[in-house]
C-alpha cells in the first residue's frame, strides 16, 4: 500500500504514449533530508517545461521514491534524471541539517528553551525538539553547523558519550557522529583578542614575581604583599574560573575545578604565593596548549585563504572585463584568469591553454595541463561530465597561459569551500579512543575528589598537623588532574586531519581516521579505481545479416543517452569510426541497472548489454555470436551484445586498462600490513581475474550487481572485521556505506564522493591511498603514546604527592607533560609523503617508526 504526498504538477492525466514516468529513490537524491527539502525538490522539478507532474510515494516497506511524469517528446529518462540530480545538489548546497542528541538529564524545559533560542538565529529555517534530540535545518550561506554547535554547547551540558551531531549535509552514509567536547576550549576572547589568556598569564607571573621580591628584599607591610598576590590570583584564575563555573553549573567537575580548589586551599593555609604560582603555571600551560592546538587549526583555516577575494569577469556585449567580489560571481559567468593568478571559482576552460597547480585542492605535486572543452553548450548542460583536462577549481594556481573559464559553482559551493567546511566539521567528530578518555575522565575526576576528602582524615593514621594533611591533599588534586589525557587524542586527530588536507586527502573526522588505520582488508572497485575508467572499443563483430556500420550506428544512438563509462566509450570511439555518418536519435531510453540499456530507434526496440540481459528473457544469441562473445571474454574484453527487434546485430568488445600506479600501490599497502586486497567488479569473472592478476590484487569477484557488492562487503566484514571500500563515490556508494570506512577516488570533481565517503582522495590518484593509511596508523600510534605517557605521569605523581612532593614541582611536571603530549601530536603536521619506487613495497626503512 503506497500513498502519494507533495504532488506538484500542471496536470494529472493518465500516462499516454508521450507521458512517461520515472521513479527515483529520494534517499539517493537527498539522503538524510526532511519533508521540506523533498517539497523544494518537487517544486523545482515541476517548474521545468518537460515535467508534467512530480510527487513523492511513501511505502510501508520500500524507501520513499520521487515519481516524475515527463513529456517523452521533450526529454529522455536520462535528461529527467540529470535534471533531478542537479536540482537535488542545489538544495544540498543551500541547506544543512543538524541533530543533537539530548542526555537523560536534559528535561523538556531545557529542550524547549534551546529550540526557542536556536529558532531566533539568522539562517535557521526550522528547529524542533523530539523526546531524545533537537533537530535543526539551516541555510549554509548564513550560518554554519559549528556556529550552531557552539550555541548548543553554551546552552546545555555537552555529553561526549551521548550527544551527537548529524553531518552538515544531506548526503549521509552515516547519519550521526559524536561531537567532540573533550579537552579545553581555547576560544577565549578579551581585550587582547586571542592572546588575552597568554597576556593574563604573563601579568599573573609578573605580579607573582613582584610579590616575591617585595616579600624577600623590601620591608613592605604584609597587606601590600597580599594585594599583589591577590592580583596575581585574579589574572591567573580569570579564564579558569569561567570554564570551571560553566562546568559546575552543568553538573560536571573537571580539571579546572580541581586546580581552583588547590589554589584556594593553599591560600587558605597561608601559602598565598604557592597558590598564585599554581594558577600562574596552570594558566601558562593552558595558554601554550591553546597556542599549539591553534597551530594545527591554522593549518586548516589556511585552506580558506587560498581562494582570491575578487575575480575578473567578462560581462556585457563589449567583451570588457570588470573586477567583482567573488561572492558576486554567478554560475555561467566567464572569468578571465591571467598567468600566475589563483582561480576564483570552479568551472571549465572555454578559451586558452595552460598548466595549473592543483596541489591546494587535490594534493597533486605536478601541474596539470588544461585546455578548452570541445562543446561549450554540452559542457554547460552537463558540467559534471566535463573531462578532467578542462575542469578547474577555485584556489588552484594558473601557470603561464591566460585562460577563460565558465563558472559552474557559486563561491560558497566550490570544491575548495566544501573541503574547508568538511575539514572544519571533521574537528568535531570523535574517535572511540576519545570517547573512552571522556568516559574515563567523568569517572576519574569525581573519584579523585572522593580520594582527596579521604586524605583529609590522614591525621587519624599519621601524626602530623592538619595543615600538612590539607596541603598534601591539595598537591594530590594537582597531580591527579588529567590535562594531558584530555588533550592526547584531539591534538593528534586535529594534526592528522590538517596534514591529510594539505596532501589532498579529506578525512571526515577522528572516527574515519581511526578506522582507516585499523582496516584488515581493502576492497577496490575496478572501473575507474584500479583501472583508468576510460575503456575503448577494441573489437566490433557484426553478424552475417548486419554490417559494422549498422551495428555501431545503432549502438551510438542508444548509448549517447547514457552517462555510463562504457556508454561514453562506445559513443566516443564509435563516432570516430563512423566518421560523418548520420546517427538517429533514440527515444524511450531505459537503464537496466547492472545489465545494460534499452531504447527505441526509428520505432524498433533496441537492447544493448551483457549476455545475462538476454538469457534472463530467454533470448539466446546464435551459436556463432555466442562463440565470439566467449572468445572476447577469454581475452579479457567486456562484451556488449546488440539486438534490434528480432535481429542480432553483433557484439562490441571493450577494454579498460589498469592504472599505471595500481600495482605499485598494492605493493605499498602490503608493506603497510594490509595483505588482504579484493577487487569487486560488475564485469565478467574472466575480465576481473585478468585485471586483478595484472595489478596484484589477491582475488577478484566479477559479475556483481550493486547489491552484490554490498553483500560481499558484509561477508568480508564478517570474516576479517574492519573492511575499507575504495570506489568512485557514486555507483559504489552503497558498498562504501556498508564498509567500516568508505574511500572515494577523484572527489575534487564529484559532489557525491565528497559527501558520502569517510575518506576522500581529492585527486584521481591511487598513490595518495598508502599515504592516507600510513598517516592513520601513525596517528593511532601517537595517540597510544600520548595516552600511556599521560596516564603514566598521573600514576607517578599521585603517590609522589602523597609521599610529600609539593604543589610547585607537581604543577611543573603536570604542565610539562601536557605540552609534551601536544608537541608529540604536532609531529604529524610534518609527516612527509615518501617517494616509493615501483620495486619498493614499503615506505622507506623507517616505515614503522613514529
Amino acid at each position: 500500500m503506497t500513498r502519494g504526498r507533495g504532488t506538484v504538477g500542471r496536470r494529472g492525466d493518465d500516462e499516454t504514449p508521450a507521458n512517461r514516468t520515472l521513479a527515483l529513490e529520494l534517499t539517493d537524491l537527498l539522503p538524510g533530508s526532511d519533508d521540506r527539502c523533498a517539497d523544494r525538490l518537487t517544486r523545482d522539478l515541476a517548474a521545468n517545461a518537460m515535467i508534467e507532474e512530480v510527487h513523492v510515494i511513501d511505502g510501508d516497506t520500500l524507501k520513499p521514491r520521487l515519481c516524475v511524469h515527463y513529456d517523452a517528446n521533450a526529454a529522455t529518462a536520462i535528461d529527467v534524471q540529470r535534471r533531478a540530480w542537479q536540482a537535488a545538489q542545489t538544495i544540498n548546497s543551500q541547506y544543512g541539517h543538524l541533530r543533537w542528541l539530548m542526555t537523560d538529564t536534559d528535561d523538556e524545559a531545557t529542550r524547549a528553551a534551546l529550540v526557542d533560542r536556536l529558532a531566533t538565529m539568522p539562517g535557521v529555517v526550522g528547529a524542533a525538539a523530539t523526546p531524545n534530540s533537537v533537530e535543526l535545518e539551516f541555510e549554509r550561506a548564513t550560518v554554519t553547523a559549528q556556529e550552531l554547535v557552539d550555541v548548543i554547547a553554551n546552552e546545555i551540558a555537552p555529553n561526549p558519550a551521548t550527544s551527537e551531531v548529524a553531518r552538515d549535509a544531506h548526503p549521509g552514509v552515516t547519519t550521526e557522529d559524536d561531537e567532540d567536547h573533550g579537552g579545553h576550549d581555547h576560544g577565549h576572547g578579551g581585550i587582547f583578542g586571542e592572546r588575552s589568556e597568554l597576556v593574563f598569564a604573563g601579568l599573573s607571573g609578573t605580579l607573582l614575581l613582584a610579590g616575591w621580591l617585595l616579600a624577600t628584599f623590601a620591608d613592605t607591610p604584609r597587606t601590600v604583599e597580599l594585594v599583589v598576590y591577590s592580583l596575581a590570583f585574579f589574572f591567573g584564575a580569570f579564564f579558569t574560573v569561567q570554564e570551571a563555573y560553566a562546568s559546575v553549573r552543568q553538573g560536571r567537575f573537571e580539571i579546572d575545578f580541581l586546580m581552583l580548589i588547590s589554589a584556594a586551599g593553599a591560600a587558605a593555609l597561608g601559602e598565598v604565593a604557592e597558590g598564585a604560582l599554581l594558577l600562574f603555571l596552570f594558566s601558562v600551560g593552558h595558554a601554550l596548549e591553546g597556542y599549539a592546538m591553534g597551530r594545527a587549526r591554522r593549518a586548516i583555516e589556511a585552506l580558506a585563504e587560498l581562494a582570491p577575494k575578487t575575480a575578473l569577469v567578462r560581462r556585457g556585449g563589449t567583451g570588457d572585463t570588470v573586477e567583482v567580489p567573488v561572492a558576486d560571481v554567478r554560475v555561467g559567468d566567464i572569468v578571465v584568469v591571467r598567468p600566475n593568478m589563483r582561480l576564483a571559482a570552479d568551472g571549465f576552460v572555454v578559451a586558452g591553454t595552460t598548466s595549473i597547480d592543483q596541489a591546494p585542492v587535490t594534493g597533486e605535486s605536478v601541474p596539470v595541463d588544461k585546455g578548452p572543452v570541445p562543446d561549450v553548450a554540452a559542457a554547460t548542460a552537463s558540467p559534471d561530465l566535463v573531462d578532467a583536462s578542462a575542469r578547474v577549481f577555485a584556489g588552484t594556481i594558473n601557470g603561464a597561459g591566460a585562460i577563460e573559464i565558465q563558472v559552474t559553482r557559486l563561491a560558497g559551493d566550490s570544491t575548495l569551500a566544501r573541503v574547508v567546511r568538511l575539514v572544519a566539521e571533521a574537528q568535531t567528530k570523535t574517535t572511540s579512543t576519545q570517547r573512552f578518555t571522556d568516559r574515563f575522565q567523568r569517572i576519574f575526576v569525581p573519584a579523585v575528589l572522593v580520594g582527596v576528602v579521604l586524605l583529609l582524615f590522614a591525621g587519624l593514621v599519621v601524626d602530623e598537623p592538619f595543615t600538612a594533611t590539607v596541603y598534601r591533599a591539595l598537591a594530590v588534586l594537582v597531580a591527579a588532574s588529567p590535562c594531558a589525557l584530555a588533550i592526547a587524542t584531539p591534538s593528534a586527530v586535529l594534526s592528522a586531519v590538517a596534514r591529510a588536507a594539505r596532501a589532498g586527502i579529506l578525512m571526515k573526522g577522528g572516527a574515519a581516521l581511526e578506522e582507516l588505520g585499523r582496516v584488515e582488508v581493502l576492497a577496490f572497485d575496478k572501473t575507474g579505481t584500479l583501472t583508468e575508467g576510460r575503456p575503448r572499443i577494441a573489437d566490433v563483430i557484426a553478424t552475417e545479416g548486419a554490417t559494422e556500420a549498422e551495428l555501431l550506428t545503432i549502438a551510438v544512438a542508444v548509448e549517447e543517452q547514457s552517462d555510463h563509462p562504457l556508454a561514453r566509450a562506445i559513443v566516443r570511439d564509435g563516432r570516430e569510426r563512423l566518421a560523418e555518418a548520420v546517427v538517429p536519435r533514440a527515444t524511450d531510453v531505459r537503464a537496466l541497472i547492472g545489465r545494460g540499456i534499452a531504447a527505441s530507434v526509428d520505432g524498433v526496440e533496441v537492447r544493448i548489454g551483457k549476455s545475462d540481459l538476454f538469457t534472463e528473457s530467454d533470448q539466446h544469441p546464435p551459436t556463432e555470436l555466442a562463440a565470439e562473445v566467449e572468445r572476447l571474454e577469454q581475452a579479457g574484453r567486456t562484451t556488449m551484445l546488440v539486438r534490434a527487434g528480432n535481429r542480432w546485430l553483433g557484439v562490441i568488445g571493450l577494454m579498460d586498462v589498469p592504472r599505471p600506479e595500481a600495482s605499485t600501490v598494492i605493493r605499498q599497502l602490503t608493506g603497510l600490513g594490509i595483505g588482504n586486497t579484493v577487487m569487486l567488479s560488475g564485469d565478467n569473472q574472466r575480465v576481473a581475474d585478468a585485471v586483478a592478476a595484472e595489478v596484484g590484487v589477491a582475488y577478484a569477484r566479477g559479475d556483481l550487481m550493486p547489491e552484490d557488492k554490498v553483500a560481499e562487503i558484509a561477508l568480508l566484514r564478517e570474516r576479517y572485521g574492519r573492511v575499507g571500500m575504495v570506489g568512485d563515490g557514486v555507483n559504489d556508494a552503497p558498498a562504501m556505506a556498508g564498509a567500516s570506512v568508505g574511500i572515494a577516488m577523484g572527489a575534487a570533481g564529484s559532489d557525491v564522493a565528497l559527501e558520502t565517503a569517510d575518506v576522500a582522495l581529492m585527486a584521481d590518484d591511487l598513490k595518495a591511498l598508502p599515504f592516507a593509511v600510513n598517516l592513520s596508523r601513525r596517528s593511532s600510534r601517537i595517540i597510544k603514546q600520548n595516552l600511556w605517557a599521560s596516564l603514566g605521569i598521573v600514576a607517578i605523581l599521585i603517590p609522589a604527592t602523597i609521599l610529600g612532593l609539593g604543589i610547585g614541582p607537581a604543577v611543573l611536571i603536570h604542565e610539562g607533560s601536557t605540552l609534551i603530549v601536544v608537541a608529540n601530536a604536532l609531529r604529524l603536521l610534518g609527516l612527509p609523503i615518501p617517494t616509493v619506487t615501483p620495486e619498493s613495497p614499503r615506505f622507506g626503512t623507517n616505515a614503522e617508526n613514529t
